[in-house]
């Protein structure tokens, strides 16, 4: 970078720095402030809403400046880093005073969406996983990292598989090969914050090294994943980014977790949206239903399992098991609610103190978690419940560094560090004399004055301070002969001598200095304790897992008594019946006093494989379909469910297809999105999958969408896997099905008519319903009642053509063509309105009972005459 003629060596310093981190915001602290210039302020300025100014004003070429006090950081990092700006810290790296010349600068950290640490940039209830893509051919690589816990997964897969990763752990961020730009748009679209790095990062050597060296290993066999060739390179890459940020300092990363896609039943992006299982705000979706846990660490595991459900029987009736002893014991599932909820978020203290990120008052929680640790672990040991034992065995409360914590850390500490008061008394000597020093000046000044006077015989002795030359002992001129020898005389005054002693010398030079060393030893003592606490990173990594657990099985347990769900039976069979079966989410939130309408359902891939579910959307078919998908769903998590009854097969894969969602902004029609959706289902499906299908084929024709609602329906029949389906539909011609496969059932939601009125019952029978009561709920909608008596009227004319159709007597199309055109075409515009409104305005100057049968007459002539 060329510099210019006028520019400061703090410019240049600053220009040198940045030209390093280009495509940062570079935050360039200036003694007491953190300054940005040119482009950098800004954006700063615009982003944080503070002043932009210029530099050297007057002069044209001057950069714009924007900067606000260091103090502040905590408060205006994370807006700039929520905003989607990566930004780079430079800190000075070396005391002002002492320096020649400029101040040594330099980036201490970098930090972007997915490699953050602050508490304000970090959701306490979600990770914040940074992840890493390594694409070739046929497979994509997968890695995540939460840099915050420390937890690392490892995986591999296809695009779709990819694709499911990535909606389920959401990540704050992800990286790949700088010439995959497009490709991930167009796999994955726009909505990740992203970032490439250059192709020689994801090479399998560079990769392995990296891996190797970090976890201090010969090989990755260790953790299972060493012929994951891609998932290697994809983890090397996400090392390298840290390191590439300055984030050299990652002991809290101990471990590498395979995700393997068989572990897990599996639903794809779309399930997961149209399940409503997550969502913004105050969207009422099953995490914000069944999230009752007392913990940060408790609620982000809850969210996994529900987006990577068990696919294995024996850890799921583990679950299961335990949460019926949980249910059972209250007494102990409150005890351990206690002690997790005062536990603090244990991952993520674990994970600030090799990040140098831990204050004093977070290393006592620390203490305090590992005390908490102990009491959780007695009671789980104490339990009959085999889980909550082994649970109980993997905890251990680190007892030598909690009695240090203890010990050293002071009861009341500051939040920061350099706020001095962090090291309890009785820990170091010389600490506690230098503030007996600090605090207690004047009582030793006391003290030494009396000690003198009485040693000397100089009552009126006493001792002062001046700048010149430090404390002092005054004698005046009478008791001058007393002095003893030692005293070293520094000045003469009129009536008075001034002394010192070496005494007092030593005394001062430690009053002096003594605020300096006692942050010092603080700051060394604090130190100390923070690398030995290095050292048990791993069991607290474990400890805060393990409470994860509790608190989400403690969770399922509540649920359960506060909601009245019950404990399903999941076997490895192909019948899935449900007795009294519940939505989860709009139960809760119906109006007080109104009870939800339960229902059973039957699938069997032997005689009841798939439902044809008809009826119009208000009856509640949809809630139907999504029920029985959430009540799946929530037995492979291991939690009870909303039903009197349930027994489940194990699922492998969930898929839905439920409403015409557009995608319209992506340039993709409603009906595009649905046939894309449906294409995903039947190319992935397998014996062990729940299919639920509503309204296929509503996005296009009539005539076209009965075609492939029926062909997917009949594919779907005669696959040879035989997939377990809800089908809700309101074209009643697949009704038709039932007379022709064997497997094939119709539904429908009962109603009842009150008057004119239809009323929905929300109960399932069998059989397919008749008409789809469209009309009747338009009238409850509100249309206007001339709308709907037309609407009847054309209703009757196509069934009337439709039966003739079917007699061979003309087609739907003509039937609809020969339409009869209303008797009066209803427009505001018409001259009728005009003439009406002139006779109404006659007739209302009428005085009927003085009008004579002549007047009348005429008034009548008057009329017909404005008709005409």
């Amino acid at each position: 970078m060329a510099k210019s003629a006028g520019e400061t060596p703090l410019m240049q310093q600053h220009n040198a720095i940045k030209a390093k981190y280009p495509d940062a915001i570079l935050l360039f602290r200036v003694g007491d402030f953190y300054e940005t210039f040119g482009q950098d302020a800004i954006i700063t300025a615009q982003v944080l809403g503070i002043t932009l100014t210029k530099r050297n004003n007057g002069n044209p070429d001057a950069s714009e400046l924007a900067g606000f006090p260091h103090h502040a950081m905590d408060t205006y990092l994370h807006k700039l880093v929520k905003a989607g700006y990566r930004v780079a810290i430079c800190d000075q790296l070396e005391d002002p005073k002492a320096a020649k010349g400029i101040v040594k600068r330099g980036v201490t950290e970098l930090v972007t969406p997915g490699v953050a640490t602050s508490d304000k940039l970090l959701e306490h209830n979600n990770n914040n996983f940074l992840a890493s893509l390594h694409f070739t051919d046929d497979l994509i690589g997968l890695a995540f990292l939460d840099i915050s816990t420390g937890e690392f997964f490892i995986a591999e897969g296809d695009k779709e598989y990819t694709d499911k990763l990535l909606q389920s752990l959401q990540p704050a961020e992800v990286i790949f090969q700088r010439n995959r730009q497009k490709l991930f748009k167009e796999y994955f679209g726009n909505s990740f914050f992203t970032y490439s790095l250059d192709e020689w990062i994801f090479t399998e050597q560079y990769a392995q090294e990296n891996l190797l060296k970090h976890f201090g290993t010969h090989s990755l066999k260790g953790f299972g994943v060493e012929e994951l060739k891609n998932g290697i390179i994809a983890s090397g890459a996400i090392l390298h980014y840290l390191k590439d940020t300055e984030h050299p300092n990652l002991q809290h990363i101990t471990s590498l977790q395979r995700i393997n896609k068989d572990d897990h039943l599996w639903m794809d992006r779309f399930t997961i949206r149209n399940l409503e299982l997550m969502g913004n705000g105050e969207q009422n979706t099953l995490f914000k239903t069944i999230n009752n846990t007392v913990s940060p660490m408790g609620s982000r595991l809850l969210r996994r399992w529900m987006l990577m459900p068990l696919n294995d029987i024996t850890r799921i009736n583990e679950r299961l098991d335990t949460v019926e002893y949980l249910i059972k014991e209250t007494d102990t599932r409150n005890k351990i609610a206690s002690h997790i909820k005062q536990a603090g978020d244990v991952e993520r203290l674990a994970s600030k103190v090799p990040l140098k990120k831990i204050n004093p008052r977070e290393v006592l929680q620390v203490a305090k978690g590992l005390q908490q640790t102990e009491a959780i672990k007695t009671i789980c040991s104490a339990s009959s419940n085999s889980y909550l034992k082994r649970l109980g065995d993997s905890l251990n409360s680190c007892n030598y560094i909690l009695e240090k914590i203890i010990t050293e850390i002071a009861e009341n500490p500051p939040a920061a560090a350099n706020k001095g008061g962090l090291i309890a008394r009785g820990i170091h000597a010389e600490l506690d004399e230098l503030r007996e020093i600090a605090s207690g000046g004047k009582n030793y000044l006391l003290e030494l004055q009396q000690k003198e006077a009485l040693n000397t015989g100089i009552s009126s002795l006493k001792i002062s301070f001046n700048n010149v030359f430090g404390y002092y002992l005054e004698v005046t001129n009478l008791h001058k002969s007393k002095v003893p020898e030692t005293w070293i005389r520094k000045q003469t005054l009129a009536n008075a001598e001034r002394y010192i002693t070496p005494e007092l010398k030593v005394y001062e030079e430690k009053i002096v200095g003594a605020e300096d060393k006692i942050f010092q030893i603080e700051q060394q003592v604090f130190q100390e304790l923070l690398n030995e606490l290095q050292d048990y990173i791993a069991p607290m990594q474990v400890n805060g897992h393990v409470m994860a657990v509790l608190d989400c099985l403690g969770c399922f347990a509540g649920n359960a008594l506060q909601y009245g769900y019950k404990k399903p039976i999941l076997h490895d069979g192909h019948e899935l019946s449900l007795k009294d079966s519940r939505h989860p989410v709009i139960e809760p939130n119906l109006p007080a006093g109104e009870a939800y309408i339960t229902n059973d359902i039957n699938l069997d891939a032997a005689t009841q494989q798939l439902i044809i579910l008809t009826g119009p959307n208000m009856s509640g078919k949809s809630a139907i379909l999504r029920q029985t998908a959430l009540i799946t769903l929530m037995a492979h998590m291991g939690s009870f469910v909303p039903a009197s009854a349930a027994s489940i097969p194990l699922t492998d894969k969930i898929f839905t297809r439920v409403g015409a969602s557009d995608n319209l902004s992506g340039g993709e029609s409603t009906f595009m999105v649905e046939m894309n959706e449906t294409a995903s289902i039947i190319n992935n499906l397998t014996s062990r999958s729940l299919i639920l299908l509503d309204e296929i084929g509503r996005g296009t024709s009539t005539y076209d969408g009965i075609s492939i609602a029926w062909s997917i329906a009949e594919y779907i029949h005669q696959s040879p896997f035989a997939p377990k389906t809800l089908f809700a539909t309101h074209y009643h011609e697949l009704n038709e099905l039932e007379n022709k496969f064997p497997r094939i059932k119709n539904y429908h939601i009962t109603n009842k008519e009150v008057g004119n009125k239809i009323i929905f019952l929300r109960k399932l029978a069998a059989g397919g319903s008749t008409h789809s009561f469209g009309i009747h709920v338009a009238r409850m909608a509100g249309m206007p009642p001339s709308l709907i008596d037309r609407a009847n009227e054309i209703l009757a004319q196509l069934e009337e053509s439709r039966d003739d159709h079917q007699t061979g007597h003309g087609s739907i199309e003509a039937s609809v063509k020969n339409l009869n055109t209303p008797k009066m075409q209803l427009n505001i515009f018409d001259v009728h309105s005009v003439t009406f409104e002139e006779i109404r305005n006659l007739l209302d100057t009428v005085d009927i009972n003085r009008l004579t049968p002549v007047e009348a007459l005429l008034k009548l002539q008057e009329i017909k005459g404005k008709i005409k």
